[in-house]
């Protein structure tokens, strides 16, 4: 059997802030830089989503790309888009919303939603055109 992999991507807008509230305004800034402004700052995410699966013979489809485009919609960009990711997001507020953590996040929220045999593959944050992480899920000794 043939495994194949469909890719999505999603586009997002949203404003954060990297710290760690028990640190003080100095250590932040000199962890996290601009990143730490009390202020916020914001990006255009990029979201781009891999799913392996072997393609079923009646559609031709590993999983309608339409169904992808609707789960990464409903649990993802409605949350995120136009967001403050420190403030509004309930499934974020106890993450420093690092581009690392955000993929995490978002692997947990997807990962569950997808059908019998599409197997999530990878999530990769484009946090700018020059910055991203990918997550390829948890590994099987336990790490995250």
């Amino acid at each position: 059997m043939a495994l194949v992999r469909i890719t999505r991507k999603a586009h997002f807008s949203a404003a954060h802030r990297l710290c760690r509230p028990e640190w003080s305004e100095e250590r932040n800034a000199e962890v996290f830089g601009d990143c730490s402004n009390p202020n916020w700052h914001g990006h255009n995410y990029e979201l781009v989503v891999t799913v392996e699966g072997a393609i079923d013979p009646e559609t031709g489809f590993v999983m309608n790309l339409r169904e992808l485009k609707d789960i990464l919609e409903d649990r993802v960009v409605s949350d995120m888009d136009h967001r403050n990711l420190n403030t509004d997001v309930p499934w974020l507020s106890q993450v420093n919303p690092t581009t690392e953590n955000l993929a995490v996040s978002i692997w947990s929220r997807i990962s569950d939603s997808l059908p019998s045999g599409a197997n999530l593959v990878s999530i990769i944050v484009n946090e700018t055109p020059r910055n991203s992480v990918e997550y390829r899920g948890p590994q099987e000794d336990g790490r995250s």
